[in-house]
């Protein structure tokens, strides 16, 4: 792998993607080897590549950060792996559970069947929790209970999946074939696609039934019909062996985007076939790349690197993280360098002490030393999207830590990582360095550009960015009357002023895009069952109910609103109606007055004549025509 990664990524000689490609391919391919030789499904595959920052809230701490802040702060909440408060979390779900409430029964099933970083596999406790939605809707003869709740027949059948997976595998015991298909055919019969796959495996291989690939690709087909990953790879592997490529392609695309290991490791054979029309070997490197890093244990360290740093061994741990550093691992490039960093706080005492007298010249020796590594992983980890990583080699370079000072070079990482402004930091610190000219022009309007695009990026920036601004305008204000030669701040764009109508429209898009983002972030951030890398929805019911309540609310808004209206014209109708009848009376008073009151006798007088047609001097115009 270490091979692999020098010629993937350039490292002590030039890049070289077929010798990437090689190399990543071998280590892939005794990758699956391994984990195919485990139980049906294959090995559980426990995660340890882990980030020690994230732990503390990120390499800038809990907000600052790009990992704990906006959309990835919401996922890490959301994952298990890095839950501060996952005691309180499975306490809160085993209250309910005890209430009977089905969708957190299922959730601690599962929680306690794949387990975290901190909370080891329970696989008998997550049976109790499976066997009690199961029991709800079956009795010991698998019938049918009556009077269950609409719903608890898609809970069960989930159940039921899982129970048979426990069964087939034997986790709970020796294997248990007829078992494994009873709760297969159980969750089947409730339409479930984890039974539908189990089942099809069963036919697939000959296990406990009658070897059958006709009803082994019915079930396979089914179930990657409800975008079950695992079944999606399945019936790939049947299509390939028909040489139906392109829709194999597409069904192992479909499950790589959850996840599954399985699907990453076929695509990159197609990628990498020589006979295929569209190869592409940096396609075909990445996919063997993820293979080889999902699959930790046959060549990762990282378990034990982790293993040593809880136990406060941190010169083992960093030995352990630099092994796994050279392999690729980003997260082990992220983690040496974070160990090796004087500057995690505001207050670096270390990088203080290394500057003053108290340090030998032998310590300050290996203090530099160390900051010349930690700045080498910083970027090799930046290189592979870490966006704090790169914050971080541009405060090194603007530093002038590890390396000369880089003023440019620095502005080049900030405007890198504020790209699409995934990082609040980095465009502060772009705001910092247009208003003081360092390694940019020094611009105040653009100052204040970057600072309000930090707030727009993460409001837990307000005060920061507030303290900024109330300077930046102090200096801009002195910079006009000095008649200095900086670009001040410009005038604040008028902003649109919106209608009541255009408010809801754009109130109901941002729900929907919320929802669906939420919906998104649910299903990634849900572990995946060992052999069959799927998320169900387990939020399905609720997400539609909440939609249907977005919407009734949305449409009682847009109801009253036409209600008022409609009020309105019909009091305005009212009102010239009173005003056209009044008016039509008081005419019909005039009349009559008028009609009482006897006419004066009308006395013909002669009235001056006026305008040139009567004028005596122009003879023949007094004449009438």
């Amino acid at each position: 792998m270490t091979i692999a990664f020098r010629y993937y990524q350039g490292i002590a000689t030039p890049r070289n993607c077929e010798e990437a490609v090689y190399y990543y391919q071998r280590v892939a391919q005794k990758a699956i080897e391994w984990w195919d030789s485990g139980p049906p499904g294959g090995h559980y595959l426990q995660k340890h590549t882990f980030r020690l920052a994230d732990d503390h809230g990120g390499v800038y701490g809990e907000g600052a950060s790009a990992s704990s802040s906006g959309a990835n702060g919401m996922r890490q909440k959301q994952s298990l792996d890095s839950a501060k408060e996952l005691g309180d979390i499975v306490e809160y779900l085993e209250l309910l559970a005890k209430k009977g409430n089905l969708p957190e029964t299922i959730s601690l099933g599962k929680i306690y069947y794949e387990g975290s970083r901190n909370l080891p596999r329970n696989i008998p406790k997550a049976r109790e929790y499976f066997l009690r939605v199961a029991r709800q809707y079956w009795d010991r003869d698998s019938k049918v209970r009556s009077g269950g709740p609409p719903y608890l027949e898609k809970f069960a059948g989930r159940a039921a999946g899982h129970l048979g997976n426990m069964a087939l595998r034997g986790e709970v015991g020796p294997q248990d074939l007829p078992q494994a298909l009873k709760w297969f055919k159980l969750g089947v019969a409730c339409g479930d696609a984890n039974s539908q796959n189990g089942l099809g495996f069963m036919y697939l291989n000959g296990y406990g039934v009658k070897e059958d690939r006709t009803k082994a690709q019915k079930y396979f087909k089914a179930a990657a019909g409800q975008d079950f990953p695992l079944a999606q790879v399945n019936y790939a592997k049947m299509l390939i062996e028909i040489n139906e490529m392109d829709r194999a392609k597409r069904y192992l695309e479909l499950a790589a985007r959850h996840g599954n290991v399985e699907a990453f490791y076929y695509l990159a054979e197609i990628s990498n076939a020589a006979e295929a029309k569209d190869r592409s070997c940096s396609i075909a490197a990445a996919y063997y790349k993820i293979v080889a890093e999902r699959i930790e244990p046959p060549q990762s360290p990282m378990a034990w690197a982790n293993k040593a740093y809880e136990n406060g061994d941190i010169k083992s741990a960093l030995v352990g993280y630099m092994m796994a550093a050279e392999q690729g691992y980003e997260s082990a490039q992220a983690n040496v360098a974070y160990l090796l960093d004087e500057r995690r706080s505001a207050f670096p005492v270390k990088s203080l002490l290394s500057k003053s007298t108290l340090q030998t010249a032998e310590q300050k020796e290996k203090s530099e030393r160390d900051q010349e590594l930690a700045l080498t992983y910083w970027t090799r980890s930046a290189k592979q999207a870490n966006v704090d990583s790169l914050v971080k080699m541009g405060d090194y370079y603007l530093s002038g830590i590890g390396t000369e000072p880089d003023p440019v070079k620095a502005a080049s990482c900030y405007s890198a990582a504020a790209e699409h402004q995934a990082s609040a930091q980095a465009l502060w610190n772009l705001g910092w360095m247009h208003e003081n000219g360092v390694g940019v022009s020094q611009d105040f309007h653009l100052a204040k550009r970057y600072y309000d695009q930090a707030f727009e990026t993460n409001p837990e920036a307000y005060l920061p960015v507030t303290l900024s601004l109330l300077k930046l305008r102090v200096r801009s204000a002195w910079n006009t009357v000095t008649h200095g030669g900086i670009k001040g701040i410009g005038p604040d764009p008028k902003k649109k002023r919106v209608s009541f109508r255009e408010f809801l429209k754009n109130w109901y898009e941002a729900a929907a895009a919320a929802e669906a983002e939420a919906v998104l972030d649910d299903e990634a951030a849900n572990a995946q069952l060992p052999g069959e890398d799927y998320g169900y929805e387990e939020g399905f019911d609720e997400d539609i109910a909440e939609s249907v309540v977005i919407l009734a609310l949305a449409a009682a808004v847009a109801a009253l609103v036409y209600y008022r209206q409609w009020r309105q014209q019909q009091g305005n109708r009212r009102r010239e109606e009173e005003q056209r009848v009044a008016g039509q009376q008081q005419q019909q008073q005039q009349q009559q007055q008028q009609q009482q009151q006897p006419q004066p006798q009308q006395q013909q007088e002669e009235l001056p004549r006026l305008g040139i047609w009567d004028d005596p001097q122009m003879p023949g115009w007094g004449m009438p025509h």
